[in-house]
């Protein structure tokens, strides 16, 4: 009997040390298990930091960015209006001081106008030598479309533009840049329209020598050598010091006609 007993006291010994070893096995796993959680919830908390700190940095960055690309278009835009406003320093002397619209092209350059309509608006006489607040937030939105490779959408402003302000301190810029608008499209039938037009309707301004260029440039893609050689040589001889007759010259020599 005593053995009985005995024998049922170490059973139960056993089973509660296997029990007991069971349970610290278990607590061991969790522990552990804890503490890997733990870890990894540090971890994630310090990437959610670093990740928050990068994105502090990238804003920055992007503000920085566009802080820089809006100076540039400042800068742009003020040397553009300078040069509007001049009297034209490339113009020969002699040259009326108004604009007209039926003024010919410099130095009688014989330019196509293909779809011109008489019943396009001519500016007036006397250009206002500032623009107003409306015109110049119409022209800056307009030309930084263009700076953004958003053609289409430029041309349209610019357009609109010269319709709205016939007589606007930028309408010469404006009507150029529609032209440029086409040009780097390679659209050149209606970039040599207008094109045509800042010559036609803007003779004394600062972009005639631009303008001049491009439609020598069109001429010769065109395959109108002959038309193209006289555009060209008419800047050079009109506009000497402009960096435009320097363009031709290099291009006249460069293409060897």
């Amino acid at each position: 009997m005593r053995s009985t007993l005995t024998i049922a006291v170490l059973l139960l010994c056993c089973t509660q040390v296997q029990a007991q070893d069971a349970m610290q096995q278990r607590i061991e796993v969790l522990e552990r298990k804890v503490r890997v959680i733990s870890e990894l919830v540090i971890r994630l908390d310090r990437l959610q930091r670093e990740v928050q700190q990068l994105r502090g940095e990238v804003e920055v960055q992007n503000h920085a960015l566009e802080s820089m690309k809006q100076r540039q278009r400042d800068l742009y835009l003020d040397l553009d209006s300078r040069l509007s406003q001049s009297s034209g320093s490339g113009a020969p002397q002699g040259a009326p001081s108004t604009r007209s619209g039926n003024a010919q092209p410099p130095g009688g350059a014989s330019v196509s106008m293909p779809g011109s309509s008489a019943t396009e608006v001519k500016p007036r006489k006397g250009t206002p030598s500032k623009a107003s607040p409306e015109e110049e937030r119409a022209y800056r939105k307009a030309f930084e479309m263009l700076t953004q490779r958003r053609y289409d959408e430029a041309r349209k402003s610019f357009r609109k533009f010269v319709a709205k302000y016939p007589n606007g301190a930028y309408s010469d810029n404006a009507q150029y840049w529609l032209a440029e608008a086409s040009y780097v499209t390679r659209e050149f039938d209606t970039a040599l329209k207008d094109f045509s037009r800042v010559l036609e309707v803007y003779p004394n301004s600062s972009k005639v020598p631009g303008a001049m260029l491009k439609i020598g440039y069109i001429q010769y893609e065109n395959k109108q050598l002959p038309k193209a050689r006289e555009t060209l040589q008419k800047l050079i001889r009109k506009y000497p010091a402009s960096s435009a007759a320097r363009l031709a010259e290099e291009f006249m020599r460069r293409k060897e006609f």
